[in-house]
């Protein structure tokens, strides 16, 4: 049974006001839409603060670490310039010291006649690769330096310097 209308109530409600004991549809709905807008800003700021992140694993930075680091402290701190140092060091590319400087300590020690670490050898990627045109030459090149490591041979000695030249004078 329907009760009836207070005498001072329209006649003509809109259709988003139930009648008392119903279920309200409107505030469903906003609930729901609600719930899905909170979940899909913490997905969004989530993904935001992961960029920088997945930029420089993207593009295999050395300073992936880094990085990382970078974006976990502005999440939990709330500093954003954290998170712009990220964004700036995935952006940038490093150059890489490490192994032109490996490379001129193996040179070094084999200049003073020290043997490199086999760790020093393996770190260090090869010049010419084996299926080169040149990759022949090369092999038979190893092949005789390794026969001659392996022969008993001389300490290595000290390169010879060159003899000063006399400076020629000048004319007048």
């Amino acid at each position: 049974m329907t009760e009836p209308l207070h005498p001072a109530a329209t006649h003509h409600l809109p259709s988003f006001i139930t009648a008392p004991g119903e279920t309200d549809v409107l505030m469903v709905v906003m609930a729901v839409i609600l719930a899905f807008s909170v979940l899909m800003f913490g997905v969004l700021f989530f993904w935001l603060h992961s960029l920088p992140e997945r930029m420089a694993h993207r593009s295999h930075k050395l300073q992936l670490e880094v990085v990382a680091v970078l974006c976990l402290i502005s999440l939990f701190t709330h500093m954003h310039i954290f998170w712009i140092a990220g964004l700036l060091l995935a952006v940038i590319d490093l150059p890489d010291f490490g192994t032109p400087l490996g490379r001129i300590a193996t040179s070094a020690e084999k200049i003073a006649g020290i043997e490199p670490s086999e760790a020093t050898l393996q770190e260090l990627p090869e010049t010419v690769p084996p299926n080169s045109p040149h990759g022949k030459e090369v092999e038979g090149s190893l092949e005789t330096d390794a026969a001659v490591k392996k022969a008993p041979s001389e300490p290595p000695t000290k390169p010879e310097h060159a003899k000063p030249r006399q400076k020629e004078r000048a004319h007048a």
